[in-house]
């Protein structure tokens, strides 16, 4: 009886052991799965400014063009004589800092163009629905008569409703591909006039002049705030080029800050401190209407 009693307690022994490695690996595939999800997550987000920037690419081809400026400011940190430290700090601001700039300067001008001609769409939509043409054929006459990105993205719209999709569901996307406030308004617009009924004509031409008014409003805060945006240029040009007038001047005093490591320090010092103060000048600057 005792050594059934031993192998009774082996045996539940082993059956928690078990029930603790089942738990183990229930719990590694849910770690697994929220990493993966995470991933897709990242990946999407990257997608969606590839879609706003207007760029026909994928993710990853972004990244191995991402690859270029990595190598090219390490290939030119070896050029100007750093020393390796340097190599490590030049590479992250290629591959990362360089890229990002650049799709959000794609992003940002994009979405400007698209602002700037669409209250001219909405007006040629209101005078066509007045004139007793459909929301459809204004639509096309929009993605035929405007330029890009303003045409291609009505194109889009119109092959959306050709193919069977509802005009809500057309409209959400291209709220989505140009994500501002002057699109999801229309899209409202549309889609409750659709539901309730009521003059459409003279809803869109209200909406033209609220998007008119923020316009000029836009125009207004740019104008007060150029003078601060050239200071802040030139002050931030200043060390580039006093950094470029030494190099031609007296070369080996500026070498010194990229063969030595107190240098390097400094040049690492010197760089944060100029990206937090334009940061800092940013928001001095930077309104939101």
């Amino acid at each position: 009886m005792g050594d059934g009693a031993a192998g009774a307690r082996i045996a539940k022994a082993d059956g928690k052991e078990q029930q603790l490695s089942g738990r183990k690996k229930q719990v590694a595939a849910k770690l697994k799965e929220a990493e993966e999800l995470s991933q897709q997550r990242r990946g999407a987000r990257l997608r969606q400014a590839l879609v706003h920037a207007g760029l026909q690419i994928t993710p990853q081809q972004f990244m191995l063009l991402s690859l270029i400026p990595g190598l090219l400011c390490v290939l030119l940190a070896w050029a100007l004589g750093a020393t390796p430290l340097l190599w490590l700090v030049a590479l992250p601001i290629g591959l990362f800092g360089i890229p990002k700039l650049v799709l959000s300067w794609l992003k940002k001008r994009r979405i400007q163009q698209f602002t700037s001609y669409f209250a001219d769409a909405i007006d040629i939509i209101v005078r066509g629905v007045r004139s007793g043409l459909t929301v459809g054929e204004c639509l096309n006459i929009v993605a035929r008569e405007l330029p890009a990105p303003i045409g291609p993205e009505f194109t889009l719209v119109n092959e959306g409703i050709k193919l069977g999709m509802t005009t809500a569901e057309v409209l959400q996307r291209m709220s989505d591909r140009v994500p501002t406030p002057e699109v999801r308004f229309f899209t409202i617009v549309l889609i409750t006039q659709q539901s309730t009924g009521g003059n459409l004509a003279e809803t869109l031409a209200k909406l033209s002049d609220v998007l008119r008014s923020r316009k000029r409003m836009r125009d207004k805060v740019t104008a007060m705030s150029s003078e601060a945006k050239a200071s802040a240029a030139i002050i931030g040009s200043l060390p580039f080029i006093l950094s470029g007038a030494l190099a031609v001047l007296q070369p080996h005093i500026i070498s010194l800050l990229f063969t030595t490591d107190v240098g390097n320090l400094w040049i690492g010092i010197g760089i944060v401190m100029m990206i937090i103060g334009s940061l800092v000048m940013r928001q001095m600057i930077h309104f939101d209407i």
